[in-house]
């Protein structure tokens, strides 16, 4: 299971604005491969003649791209589509609803929503340029290559693990595209920092997740492709590269590539412009000592890994059909920490999934307070129609499940206090972001070990007198100050 970020509007428009364009808005949502799907649908959409406006109030069209990970996130999905279709009384015309509710929910969009003129879903990015009422081209040539899938994937779509004959108006062929280093892309973020999408879909059966029919079968793009985007992106200003994937450390495994992140990585931190490079996120059973050794090996490699862990208990884990145990995972971050020095490490856990017991939920709490994560996310489990963990009994309550998810948060949060007090004094390159939305008189950047809008905060509060800092240049700061997650520093 991943993270996922607050809505947030797309903003890049041309230089100069041509009034006869139709004017495009778009509203991104969820997890950094949605936001990458919306920078090929901005790529293309600005390719065929749109003009991308940083506000939906002024917009033509308007975008939302959604999430249907877990029932919080389809509901913010509807909110927002409600709140975009307000827009229509005004200026707007059209409103067209993109991502992963379109594949869960087709049909019901367009009946209950009726102010929703077209839906795009996971696999149908082109379909972005006839919505907008755009040229759509006839070509037999799609702006994505498709390519094979795993056997294990096969042989899991033979068990009916992609099935979704129970979604409404869903269609039959699961999302199979691929952008590569030729799709057209319109960067979101800021100019110094950039996501590369290294593979798509994922093959694993854990029982919560309905991303598999969301997404389709795993599939690794071509390793020379993933290349050459980023060394055009480190041409163009970009410093910082996070590839990210369902699972990026099955990478290449299509290809009959062994360790392909760890080569893959090992190729990107050859790049002369590139200052950082990281990945999200790692499959547990998927951690090599090659992939460990190449981390440690590179100071361009950030140290730091993401492995979404889910459960320590081995009865939950077994019940989840993810496998594993407490002791099991001990043995990986003790390999990660004596391999990668001042590695940082992050995962997430499901507290609440059906049948977790009293006990079962003790021995979560206990390798929490061993593992000792520098990082940590904590989900109430959510019940999801489609998902293999539907089906079960021993549903807790939901009282029940936040109670859970609040005492392993506060377990977290007296770890993480007191790893972030050891930090003091101590020196990091920082990637410098901006000002603060808390304070004027604060700027935030990134160390290495925060990942892009996910992990906690570092405010610069101390900048020399003859310095003028600037947003995505790299400095060397002094930690001068720590709460439970956030950091105070000075630049040096």
């Amino acid at each position: 299971m991943e993270r996922m970020s607050s809505k947030s509007s797309l903003v890049i428009a041309p230089e100069q604005p041509i009034s006869a364009r139709p004017k495009v808005g778009f509203v991104s949502l969820g997890c950094p491969k949605n936001l990458v799907d919306s920078e090929v649908m901005m790529g293309m959409l600005a390719q065929g003649g749109a003009e991308l406006v940083p506000r939906a109030e002024d917009a033509d069209v308007i975008v939302v791209n959604t999430c249907s990970f877990i029932e919080s996130a389809q509901q913010e999905s509807v909110n927002t589509i409600l709140e975009m279709a307000r827009l229509k009384e005004g200026r707007a015309k059209k409103l067209v609803v993109a991502g992963c509710l379109v594949e869960r929910f087709r049909d019901e969009i367009q009946k209950n929503i009726p102010d929703v003129d077209a839906v795009v879903g996971t696999g149908e990015l082109e379909n972005i340029l006839g919505a907008a009422g755009l040229t759509q081209p006839q070509s037999a040539d799609s702006p994505f290559r498709i390519l094979t899938s795993r056997p294990e994937g096969d042989a899991r779509a033979a068990a009916g693990r992609f099935s979704r004959d129970s979604w409404d108006g869903a269609i039959s062929d699961l999302p199979n595209y691929l952008y590569d280093e030729t799709t057209p892309r319109v960067l979101a973020t800021a100019r110094s920092t950039a996501y590369i999408k290294i593979a798509e879909g994922c093959d694993h059966p854990c029982g919560f997740c309905i991303i598999p029919q969301l997404r389709g079968k795993f599939r690794s793009r071509r390793f020379e492709s993933v290349i050459a985007e980023a060394e055009r992106l480190a041409r163009s200003g970009v410093k910082e590269i996070t590839l990210i994937g369902q699972d990026t450390t099955c990478y290449g495994e299509d290809f009959g590539l062994k360790d392909g992140l760890a080569l893959l990585l090992q190729k990107l931190a050859a790049i002369e412009e590139l200052r950082w490079v990281r990945f999200l996120y790692a499959y547990p059973n998927k951690i090599t000592n090659q992939l460990l050794e190449t981390i440690g090996a590179h100071d361009k490699i950030c140290s730091y890994i993401d492995v979404p862990l889910q459960h320590a208990s081995a009865a939950t884990l077994k019940r989840m059909k993810r496998g594993g145990s407490a002791d099991i995972f001990h043995r990986t971050l003790e390999k990660a920490r004596r391999t990668i020095p001042n590695v940082t490490l992050r995962t997430s856990f499901i507290v609440g999934y059906p049948g977790e017991t009293e006990k079962e939920f003790e021995e979560l709490c206990e390798f929490v307070r061993a593992a000792e994560f520098d990082w940590m996310g904590t989900f109430a489990y959510s019940d999801q129609e489609g998902a293999k963990a539907h089906e079960l009994e021993g549903k807790l309550p939901l009282k029940e499940i936040e109670r859970r998810r609040k005492h392993l948060m506060q377990i977290q949060k007296g770890i993480s206090k007191r790893k972030k007090k050891a930090l003091r004094g101590k020196q990091y390159d920082v990637l410098l972001e901006g000002a603060s939305e808390e304070s004027d008189l604060l700027l935030e950047g990134r160390s290495e070990m925060h990942a892009p809008e996910i992990d906690g905060k570092l405010y610069i509060a101390d900048v020399p007198e003859e310095l003028t800092p600037t947003p995505g240049e790299f400095y060397r700061a002094e930690i001068t100050e720590t709460h439970d997650y956030d950091l105070v520093a000075r630049i040096v």
